[in-house]
C-alpha cells in the first residue's frame, strides 16, 4: 500500500474512533414534576408541554421511544440519580446535582425566581439576603434557589411545600410570610385558585435559573447524552427550539 493510501486509511480509522459509541435504541423513561407549560398531564393520558416535546422530538431522531412518568420532584430527582430514570426533564444546576446527575449542554427553558408576598404585607427585598432572616418562608420541595439561598437556608426559618398550590396557601393562611417560587409556575396558579387580589410579586427577581435535561452518570448515559447533545445543538442552531418557546410561552436562553 502507498504511503498516501496508509494515510488515508490512518484517518478514516481516527475519524471512526472519534464518533461517539450510539446507544442501544430502546424505550427510555423520562420522568419530571408537574411544571406548568414544560411537562403537564393532560385528562386523556398524553404528556404534554415544551420539555415533553423536545424529549419525543430527540427520542426519534436518535432511534429511540420515549414513555413519560410523572411524580414529585424529589423522587424523580431520587430516581434519575439511582439509575431507574434515563431522562429527568428540566432541573436547574447546582453542585449537589452535578454530584449525582450529568446534564445536557444546553439549555431549553429559562425561570425568574421571585418573592411572593400578601397583599397587605410591607415587606420588600432590595437583594440584602440578611432581610430574610426574621421572615417565615416556604420552599418547594427539592427545589434549589441559587448558591446565595442554598448557602444561607440553614439560618433562615423555611418551611417546605410539596406543590405551588400548597406553598400559595400557606401564604394565604398567614403560616408563613414569603412564598420563594419561579414566576412561570406560580402565575397560572394564582389565577386558577384565584388569589390575584391576595398575593402580590415583588419586583425585585432572586436569580435567573436556565433549565436543562438530566442524565445518570454511567457510561451508556454518558453515550445517550451525547446523542441527545448533537440532536439538542442541531435544534437550537435552526431556530426550532426559539419556535418552541415561543409556542410555550416560555423564555429561551
Amino acid at each position: 500500500m502507498s504511503l498516501t493510501g496508509r494515510l488515508l486509511g490512518l484517518a478514516f480509522f481516527l475519524q471512526i474512533w472519534a464518533l461517539p459509541v450510539q446507544a442501544q435504541a430502546r424505550e427510555l423513561l423520562a420522568v419530571g414534576a408537574q411544571f406548568e407549560r414544560v411537562f403537564d398531564y393532560q385528562p386523556n393520558g398524553e404528556f404534554v408541554g415544551m420539555g415533553a416535546e423536545l424529549v419525543r422530538t430527540l427520542a426519534s431522531r436518535t432511534g429511540h421511544t420515549v414513555r413519560f412518568r410523572m411524580v414529585p420532584w424529589a423522587r424523580a430527582q431520587a430516581m434519575l440519580a439511582q439509575g431507574q430514570a434515563d431522562i429527568l426533564i428540566g432541573p436547574y444546576k447546582s453542585s449537589e446535582r452535578l454530584a449525582s446527575m450529568a446534564f445536557s449542554d444546553k439549555p431549553f427553558f429559562q425561570d425568574q425566581i421571585v418573592f411572593y408576598t400578601r397583599q397587605d404585607s410591607r415587606f420588600s427585598w432590595d437583594g440584602n439576603y440578611a432581610s430574610l432572616k426574621n421572615r417565615r418562608l416556604v420552599l418547594l420541595n427539592g427545589w434549589v434557589y441559587g448558591a446565595e439561598m442554598e448557602r444561607l437556608r440553614s439560618g433562615l426559618q423555611v418551611s417546605v411545600a410539596n406543590t405551588v398550590e400548597n406553598g400559595l396557601r400557606m401564604l394565604v393562611h398567614g403560616h408563613v410570610d414569603v412564598f420563594v417560587s419561579s414566576r412561570r409556575d406560580t402565575e397560572p396558579v394564582l389565577v386558577r385558585l384565584g388569589l390575584e387580589r391576595q398575593v402580590k410579586v415583588l419586583p425585585q427577581v432572586l436569580e435567573v435559573q436556565n433549565a436543562y435535561l438530566a442524565f445518570p452518570r454511567t457510561p451508556e448515559s454518558d453515550r445517550l447524552r451525547v446523542q441527545f447533545d448533537q440532536e439538542l445543538k442541531s435544534l437550537v442552531d435552526g431556530g426550532e427550539i426559539k419556535r418552541l418557546g415561543k409556542r410555550y410561552k416560555l423564555t429561551v436562553p
